[in-house]
């Protein structure tokens, strides 16, 4: 038996500068994020109800091997978050007070 023309599937794709589940609007970084926090494939399978076991395999497959990059993906991601954080408290301190506040509430009642 040869594998030999046998095709390979490809589980995530590039586009409009992130990473995301290949065919799907769910980004590679909820998958990530997911099995960074200590969830089973299968767990986050479930969560993710669009998403076959398969394809949360393939994305920590992904992540796996190419670990520097996403790493440093996901790093850029967050250090944009926090600018644009800043940028709203900056901005608009009154909104982003009431954000923050109900931030604290909900995370009070989990």
């Amino acid at each position: 038996m040869t594998l030999a023309g046998t095709p390979t599937k490809q589980y995530i794709e590039q586009r409009n500068g992130g990473y995301w589940i290949e065919g799907t609007r769910i980004s590679l970084d909820s998958v990530v994020y997911s099995f960074l926090n200590g969830e089973a494939p299968e767990s986050i399978a479930q969560n993710f109800p669009l998403l076959s076991l398969e394809q949360v395999y393939g994305a920590i497959a992904f992540y796996l091997a190419n670990r520097e990059i996403v790493d440093a993906y996901l790093e850029a991601g967050e250090a944009e978050f926090k600018q644009l954080q800043q940028s709203l408290r900056e901005k608009s301190p009154l909104l982003y007070q009431k954000l923050m506040a109900a931030k604290t509430r909900k995370q009070g009642s989990v």
